[in-house]
């Protein structure tokens, strides 16, 4: 029978088919473990003097509640301490791989899966965090499990589930220069909602799809949660090949020909049914930012923040009327006139070395705005080290950006890095909830190529805002001085 993607992953995972209404039992190929859903987990299985039943499936790695800073001393938080110890001393009791703070393969769980190769085409992947689908860019079958889950694959590398519905999300024809992959999930999730996709996975198909590359990719997959999904999956392709060869776990000789030729069957068949689909065209996305307190409450750059007067539904009239008091706006407010004290770059997102590069392109030989602070911070240790080795560090202290250590950092605040009540960030990562990044705090999710012109001017800006002097060159393309509304590519 005709597949998607991924109804072929599922079916090559079944152990034991569900009957009379009960789950489906599914083979977990690889789970990764952090510091904050996992100690109930490991206590369960102590208690149930249980051990882990695939240690070599599983690995650790510190990254929620990490300093950023200082990380040769003991960590200050008393309940950060607390949860780093634990997972270092769960991981060596039931003898788990562990990267620690310090370790060149530390960072956030969903940078180290794939920069080490252990994610790979056709495999299911579980963590204990909801962004565990950034993994479905490479057609990985993967998504986020509660606690009690945790401890169920921990003990039988297995996981009792319902199959999932499918929905297909089409982006046809060419990103406008200065729109990103985080332009295209924000835009989705403003098309659909932040329920849109409850109970489906996101296939992301079409021409913009398949021209992204590996790492942008991952930050459409990774929002793929914010639209109410339960994973998103993008076919592997040559794009992903490349990535993967030579990396650490990644086949090698003979058995990386024969990984490639199964992995090109990984692929909705041309006469797959999905449950859904969504269609948009890639010319018509332009830089987007959320105005308020929920990823679906997106706009193009270019608009005002609603006037809740002028929404027809009442239960959006109310949420959009509650978030613009929260967010401190004014309905009808252009978005470009908001000024943010904060810019934070990094996540599991947009903290790749690919973000970095392109935020300092833009920054490079340019001062910050006075009174903005710029939080610069690798999603992994390995993506710090490439990005010192190819001097970006030096472009963004330069510019008067904090340069960090690995972690999750400001994303969700579980350790310094917060705002302060009433502070507004410009914020490269994946929510935008009330008090996410500290207590009172409000935030604005953008691309990096946003977060870097609002550090430089100090509203929410785009490239097209920016005066860039004649000469310029961006990747070898010379560019000249820009009319404010005519954007460029970087």
């Amino acid at each position: 029978m005709a597949g998607t993607l991924a109804e072929k992953v599922w079916q090559a995972h079944v152990v034991r088919p569900g009957e009379n209404g009960a789950p489906d039992l599914l083979y977990i190929d690889l789970h990764l473990v952090h510091e904050v859903t996992s100690p109930q987990a490991f206590e369960g299985l102590r208690l149930a003097g249980r051990t882990v039943r695939r240690p070599d499936l599983t690995i650790a790695t510190e990254d929620h509640n990490t300093p950023t800073l200082d990380i040769d001393l003991p960590i200050a938080d008393a309940t950060s301490r607390t949860q780093i110890e634990t997972l270092r001393a769960n991981a060596a009791e039931f003898g788990i791989r562990i990267h620690s703070l310090g370790d060149a393969d530390q960072g956030i769980v969903h940078q180290v899966g794939p920069q080490l190769g252990l994610t790979m085409p056709g495999l299911t992947v579980v963590c204990g965090d909801s962004h565990t689908s950034t993994h479905g860019a490479f057609g990985a079958l993967a998504f986020g499990i509660g606690t009690s889950e945790v401890e169920h694959v921990l003990a039988t590398q297995s996981l009792p589930l319902a199959p999932f519905r499918t929905m297909a999300v089409t982006v046809e024809g060419r990103l406008p220069a200065g729109a990103t992959s985080k332009d295209i999930i924000l835009a989705v999730i403003a098309k659909i909602g932040t329920g849109g996709g409850q109970g489906y996975v996101l296939e992301y198909r079409g021409d913009a799809i398949r021209a992204l590359s590996m790492e942008a990719r991952m930050t459409i997959c990774n929002m793929s949660i914010e639209a109410g999904a339960r994973a998103g999956m993008i076919a592997p392709d040559e794009t992903t090949f490349a990535y993967l060869r030579g990396r650490p776990h990644a086949p090698q000789g003979a058995d990386w020909d024969a990984a490639v030729e199964y992995w090109r069957t990984l692929r909705s068949d041309d006469d797959a049914t999905f449950d859904a689909e969504v269609v948009l065209r890639a010319e018509d996305i332009e830089p987007y930012v959320t105005w308020g307190t929920n990823p679906g409450q997106g706009l193009p750059l270019s608009g005002t923040v609603p006037v809740p007067e002028e929404i027809a539904d009442e239960g959006a009239r109310t949420a959009a009327q509650r978030a613009i008091e929260y967010m401190g706006l004014t309905p009808g407010q252009p978005l470009r006139e908001i000024a943010v004290d904060t810019v934070f770059i990094g996540s599991c997102t947009n903290g790749r070395i690919e973000d970095l590069r392109s935020v300092a392109k833009v920054v490079r030989g340019r001062r910050k705005a006075d009174g903005v602070r710029v939080l610069v911070v690798p999603a992994s240790a390995r993506v710090r080290l490439q990005a010192e080795a190819e001097g970006l560090d030096r472009i963004f202290l330069d510019f008067g950006a904090e340069w960090r250590n690995a972690g999750c950092s400001m994303c969700l605040g579980m350790n310094p890095d917060q705002l302060a009540p009433g502070e507004r960030a410009a914020s490269t990562s994946n929510r935008n909830f009330e008090g996410r990044q500290g207590k009172g705090g409000r935030t604005h999710l953008v691309s990096p190529l946003v977060a870097a012109a609002t550090a430089i001017r100090g509203t929410l800006s785009s490239l097209a805002d920016l005066d860039l002097p004649a000469g310029t060159t961006v990747d070898g393309t010379p560019l000249t001085p820009l009319d404010p509304h005519v954007p460029v590519q970087v």
